[in-house]
């Protein structure tokens, strides 16, 4: 029987667990000065320039608006210039809906009779940039006006660091998206959704204790218990369908039941690849792995019925000519369902990693014009263009 006294100080055991609780009261210390005064992360105000990049209102019109009383007062700063709440973007957007021609076009989500988009971001290897394209898609499209909900999947809990909580200490026993998949009394869904700080987007956390539901699920296989894994995290999104237009969710970089519950429960998926040969062919793996896993599970559970399957060039450096040859090389093998527009690789965003924020979290003053500019113009691309797939998957035409 295995002891359930702390390790011995001098042992390696004793080594590593000093380790662990030195680095957390570090961090903790890094997030309290990271988000001070406030105990919780906030969100910063939006500029009028890009609240009619958001928007797809002209600067002129927004200003008459103001003018004419329709839209909401907001702050002013010390120059007079408005500024913007992510909630009273979302006011205009829904003035504008009723108000403005075409008004629709400001409420993209669904529309009755549009089914839930459930997208999966997924590879199998580290560092592909997953939790950065899952935070950032999460993002944009809350800001566009979708309700969006985020499932962290990996029990590494990389997605819910970044929404500002630590894990480890405030998710160590309950609380996470565990609870809804375990085999034993699992709560409903929205027992575990945390709203965020960002105004239309919600967190469904993911803490260490999630690699349990492995185990579990192989228990579950031998003792036929119901619902499979399968099912688990379909069913459990179905309580809370209603709530939302889309589901990101950030998988783990490995093919276990916690993937597969997240692939089996998704309407589409996108692959994150770097454009390096090692990388590739790691995907390369993967998707003949995924393949056959899924091929073995549709006789049993019936075609998968993903709308879309697409591939992202991450970490891309235009410049680096062997990156260059290879995002060649995957465009001419995987065609069109490689997406137009990479995600660059930033100090942009490696920068506001550091204190656990994306760059629409980042005030445009802490950054070099041209450099917040090449960024955006990124991923701000490969979000637009994903939200066409994504609008075509509810069958309305785009241009």
């Amino acid at each position: 029987m295995a002891s359930t006294e702390s390790p011995a100080p001098g042992t390696v055991a004793g080594t590593i667990s000093a380790n662990a609780a030195r680095l957390s009261e570090a961090l903790n210390n890094h997030m309290r000065n990271s988000f001070q005064p406030e105990s919780r992360k906030t969100l910063r105000k939006f500029h009028p320039a890009e609240v009619s990049e958001l928007t797809g209102i002209s600067m002129s019109n927004l200003r008459t608006r103001h003018q004419e009383g329709d839209f909401p007062d907001v702050e002013t700063d010390g120059r007079g210039r408005r500024l913007y709440s992510a909630e009273e973007i979302d006011q205009i957007r829904h003035v504008m809906a009723k108000t403005g021609r075409n008004g629709e076009a400001y409420l993209p989500g669904r529309r009755e009779h549009d089914g839930l988009q459930v997208i999966s971001i997924v590879n199998f290897k580290g560092g592909s940039s997953k939790t950065t394209t899952a935070i950032h898609l999460a993002q944009r499209y809350a800001l566009r006006g979708y309700r969006v909900l985020t499932i962290d999947m990996d029990p590494q809990a990389s997605l819910t660091t970044m929404f500002g909580y630590r894990p480890e200490i405030e998710f160590a026993e309950t609380g996470t998206i565990y609870d809804a998949l375990r085999y034993e009394d699992p709560v409903p869904l929205s027992q575990v959704v945390r709203k965020t700080y960002f105004h239309n987007l919600d967190l469904v956390p993911a803490g260490l204790l999630l690699s349990e539901y492995e185990t579990e699920t192989a228990y579950a296989l031998q003792h036929r218990l119901e619902p499979p894994f399968t099912q688990r995290l379909s069913v459990a999104i179905g309580e809370i369908e209603e709530d939302y237009d889309l589901v990101i969710i950030d998988c783990p970089p490995q093919l276990g039941f916690t993937t597969m519950s997240s692939l089996l429960a998704s309407t589409g998926l996108l692959i994150t690849v770097v454009p390096s040969m090692l990388d590739v062919a790691s995907m390369a793996q993967f998707l003949e792995m995924a393949g056959e896993t899924v091929r073995t599970l549709e006789e049993s559970t019936g075609p998968t019925d993903w709308k879309f399957l697409k591939f992202l060039i991450a970490r891309y450096e235009p410049t680096d000519v062997p990156q260059a040859q290879m995002a060649g090389f995957l465009r001419s093998i995987l065609l069109d369902q490689v997406l137009t527009t990479p995600m660059l690789k930033s100090t942009a965003i490696s920068d506001a990693g550091m204190t656990q924020q994306t760059i629409y979290e980042l005030d445009p003053n802490q950054l070099v014009r041209k450099t917040l500019d090449r960024i955006l113009e990124s991923v701000n691309g490969m979000a637009d263009e994903f939200e066409k797939i994504i609008q075509q998957a509810w069958g309305r035409r785009t241009t």
